[in-house]
């Protein structure tokens, strides 16, 4: 009976909501490729490993549940160390001089909007919202 009921629970698991913004790492093809499959916008968390305010982004706002659940819903999410790989050209093509730097692009890549500086998690929410050109009440 007990191997029956674990297929359940695993995939009861896995239908909840993650607690955590759900970033692709390091790869703006592939973020700009599933925006355009799922027709969103892109979040971009623009950072560097030294920076102290993109590294409490990751500990505190981007694990914010509430947070988590609206970027998750709404945006395709990727976050670019701006100092390897793709990261030098991007931030040269996209102007970037200072981190963190969070963007908001549309499905075919265009800029939408853009913050430099760190943000608490209401203040992300409400970032994400006037991109998107919600009420930032809503």
């Amino acid at each position: 009976m007990l191997m029956t009921l674990l297929p359940i629970s695993s995939r009861a698991q896995s239908l909840k909501k993650p607690d955590k913004i759900v970033f692709i790492e390091n790869s703006w093809l592939d973020a700009l490729h599933q925006a355009q499959l799922k027709n969103k916008y892109i979040f971009v968390d623009a950072y560097a490993t030294w920076c102290g305010p993109c590294n409490l982004l990751k500990a505190t706002t981007f694990k914010n549940s509430k947070t988590a659940a609206f970027f998750n819903d709404n945006f395709i999410n990727v976050a670019i160390d701006m100092e390897k790989g793709d990261g030098p050209a991007l931030a040269q093509q996209w102007g970037i001089q200072a981190y963190p730097t969070l963007l908001v692009f549309d499905a075919n890549g265009k800029p939408v909007t853009g913050t430099v500086g760190y943000l608490s998690a209401n203040q992300l929410v409400k970032f994400g919202k006037m991109a998107l050109g919600k009420p930032a009440a809503e």
